[in-house]
């Protein structure tokens, strides 16, 4: 037997609650649920930020954002921080990576050999990303994309196409290569964009789920009992205003756009096995963060609620790991690296937070520390911030999560008796040693004043970073745009 495989697939922003193996009853993810059954399911996973390039670059390097201080979706990850392509390259792999990441700057690769094709966003700052057309303004933290919504054709689901189609003749690339005597390790990275935003899918996505579908899990909070920074944000991102038709017709598209993923990931799986590839590869099935899709009058991701901030996480591996198991130990995303560098006997990235889970997804028992942080940091260089900067952080430990928002109160919840996290526990006198105690770990080695000067400096730059990408216009070097014979359209949208 040679040395192991990887095949990591990586979505956008599908919530955990959204996937048949983690309890949705309506159908949605039938290829994930084989793969579950095939392997380990970790049922408190979690991403390292709630929004998307903190959480991937994280996710890359195996260190939480203020270590890396990519804060925001502006940020470029600097060509000198080891990523898990590094690390498996320097042990011989050949990294490669197809599709969707989210790297801003010159390096697309950091650590990967190939990568077919790139993002959808520009490479630069200050230059224009993918053509929405009809659609502009849908795929960020707005209410039009939640009004314009419902069934379609948009960019990402183009693109995840384009991505799929590239990777299938990947594995038919390395399956011949095989028949004909090369059996080097392959190492492949599969980055989809959906379900993120924009809130529209096919015909036959989006009409083949029930109208139950529509109906959100968790109600809207109390106003009473809202969090200021909470309110705050449902009413600048216009979550507050929306009516319910808007909101049923959004989730019953995202929805479709989960069933969407999940066939994609199917004929990755199914060409995977046809090709004869399957034993001793391991395969890992994640997100980068969740969605509230309506959860709470919330939408989009962004804050510390299970929807936003907890993630899916499959692994299966055969003859290694064991067949439909769940374990209960909290993970991150920041523990991938480590994993994967272990499971392919790769070179170790140095000083990370990451932890490797090889042990506990072989046996359920293993002992584990159960904690895990998040942070959320923005500058106001994108619209969403609404001119305001956010620094927040949110520590796991055990049942309890604690949420720690600068300048605004904190919150504190006991998930074991309250897991839809509708109970603020923060001002419980009952509570007040298990808050101070959070908080305490919460702020150690964490400076809110510090994080606020970086982000104040970096925005700096990046201003300036745009305006010349702006005036330069420089050439991207991985980027997919939408063919020119596609037709970007919304059911009931004028053409």
């Amino acid at each position: 037997m040679g040395r192991p495989n990887l095949l990591f697939i990586l979505s956008d922003q599908h919530a955990q609650r959204f996937a048949g193996c983690y309890g949705n009853g309506f159908g949605l993810t039938p290829n994930l649920d084989r793969l579950a059954a095939q392997g380990v399911v970790f049922d408190r996973a979690y991403c390292p930020s709630p929004i998307c390039l903190p959480s991937r670059a994280s996710l890359l390097t195996g260190k939480h954002p203020h270590r890396h201080r990519c804060w925001t979706n502006s940020d470029a990850l600097p060509s000198d921080e080891p990523t898990y392509a590094h690390a498996l390259g320097a042990a011989g792999y050949r990294p490669e990576l197809i599709g969707r990441m989210h790297f801003v700057g010159p390096d697309q690769l950091h650590g990967f050999a190939a990568r077919p094709i790139g993002d959808h966003n520009s490479n630069w700052l200050g230059v224009s990303g993918v053509g929405h057309g009809i659609f502009h303004g849908t795929a960020g933290p707005d209410a039009i994309s939640v009004v314009r919504s419902g069934a379609g054709r948009a960019a990402y689901e183009i693109k995840d196409e384009h991505t799929t189609t590239v990777a299938l003749r990947r594995l038919d690339e390395i399956a011949a290569g095989r028949a004909a005597g090369d059996q080097s390790p392959f190492c492949l990275t599969i980055g989809l964009m959906l379900p993120h935003p924009p809130y529209v899918v096919n015909d036959a996505d989006f009409d083949a789920l029930p109208e139950a579908i529509e109906e959100p899990e968790i109600t809207g909070v109390p106003a009473e009992a809202d969090h200021p920074w909470l309110r705050w944000w449902r009413e600048r991102s216009g979550a507050a205003g929306l009516s319910t038709a808007d909101q049923r017709r959004a989730r019953r598209a995202y929805a479709g756009l989960v069933r969407k993923m999940d066939r994609q990931i199917g004929m990755i799986l199914d060409r995977l096995e046809e090709a004869g590839l399957t034993d001793d590869t391991l395969i890992v099935y994640t997100s980068d963060h969740g969605d509230h899709a309506g959860d709470r009058g919330l939408w989009w991701k962004h804050t510390f609620y299970d929807e936003s901030a907890r993630v899916p996480l499959i692994m299966a591996w055969p003859g290694v790991l064991p067949a439909g198991e769940r374990r209960q130990q909290v993970a991150n995303l920041v523990d991938l690296p480590p994993t994967f560098a272990e499971a392919l006997g790769g070179e170790a990235l140095p000083d990370i937070d990451g932890r490797s889970l090889l042990a506990v997804a072989k046996a359920g028992a293993t002992p584990w520390c159960d904690e895990t942080f998040s942070e959320y940091c923005t500058d106001t260089s994108f619209g969403f911030a609404h001119g305001e900067y956010a620094i927040q952080r949110m520590l796991l430990r055990g049942r309890y999560k604690y949420i720690y928002y600068h300048g605004f109160p904190d919150q504190l919840f006991d998930l074991e008796a309250d897991p839809l996290e509708q109970h603020d526990l923060s001002a419980d006198p009952r509570f007040a040693g298990v808050r101070q105690a959070m908080r305490a770990a919460t702020l150690a080695g964490w400076s809110p004043s510090e994080i606020g000067r970086a982000l104040a400096e970096r925005e700096a730059r990046k201003d300036l970073w745009a305006k010349w990408g702006e005036q330069m216009r420089p050439a991207d070097t991985h980027r997919w745009s939408v063919p020119a014979d596609e037709e970007l359209r919304l059911r009931g949208f004028p053409a």
